[in-house]
């Protein structure tokens, strides 16, 4: 009750802004204050305060806090980055919306340590799996926002997809569409460079089908765009192959 009160209140105040604003930290108190003493940490409150349901004002600080993990991964900070994951919150949220999330982030969970596997436990008990399977695309895309995507990221969204529940095949296919090598096609079609052709005409099938941008329809418009995204490079990697291989 309380979380939505200090929701109204903050809509009065900042409009839409304050609204998530005051949901979020009046969850967070709300916790806290029946948990003094108890020695826990700001991310065993924000995560039992997450269990019951995920709000999208939750999804979205989730969200930013794996990305955080990502950007950090390599020891330095690209300006490339941070600005591809603001125009995406902007573009998936809206202006007022995604600069609450951002102030809510900087104000509170940014100075904590965040918890991979706890946030991961939460959205992979909490989201599909083709979701899931965009959330690693989206993390992909802001390493490889500086033109590069490095070990040290790429093992970061590896233990990332290890938490979420996706599978090593799927994670492979993804990654490989972030990097150009002779066996990239095959790997994004989840498939050895030994298949046959109507092995290749099957996979394509089966991957296009994963990676339909209809199964994130129930999702922001730049994931959807996400999804569009990955199902063009599963067709340009079947188109390689058609060429190379003469059917």
């Amino acid at each position: 009750m309380i979380r939505w009160v200090a929701a109204i209140i903050g809509y009065s105040l900042f409009r839409f802004p304050g609204a998530i604003a005051g949901y979020v930290l009046a969850g967070l108190f709300e916790n806290m204050r029946g948990k003094k003493g108890g020695g826990r940490s700001f991310q065993d409150v924000f995560q039992q305060n997450t269990r019951e349901r995920v709000t999208p004002a939750d999804f979205e600080l989730h969200l930013l806090s794996l990305a955080t993990l990502v950007i950090k991964a390599d020891g330095k900070v690209s300006q490339s980055e941070l600005d591809f994951v603001r125009q995406y919150f902007v573009q998936s949220y809206g202006k007022d919306r995604a600069n609450a999330t951002f102030k809510v982030f900087n104000e509170v969970i940014k100075k904590k340590e965040i918890s991979a596997s706890r946030i991961c436990e939460l959205l992979r008990s909490r989201t599909r799996y083709e979701s899931r399977l965009q959330i690693l695309h989206f993390l992909f895309s802001i390493s490889n926002a500086d033109g590069h995507v490095s070990e040290a990221e790429t093992d970061e969204i590896n233990r990332i997809s290890g938490f979420l529940g996706v599978q090593f095949r799927d994670f492979e296919s993804i990654k490989a569409m972030f990097f150009k090598n002779p066996d990239s096609a095959y790997k994004i079609l989840e498939i050895d460079n030994t298949a046959s052709d109507a092995e290749v005409k099957k996979a394509y099938r089966t991957m296009a089908k994963k990676y339909h941008p209809d199964k994130l329809q129930h999702m922001d418009e730049a994931y959807q765009k996400g999804a569009e995204e990955k199902f063009r490079k599963v067709q340009e990697a079947y188109e390689q192959l058609q060429n190379e291989r003469g059917f």
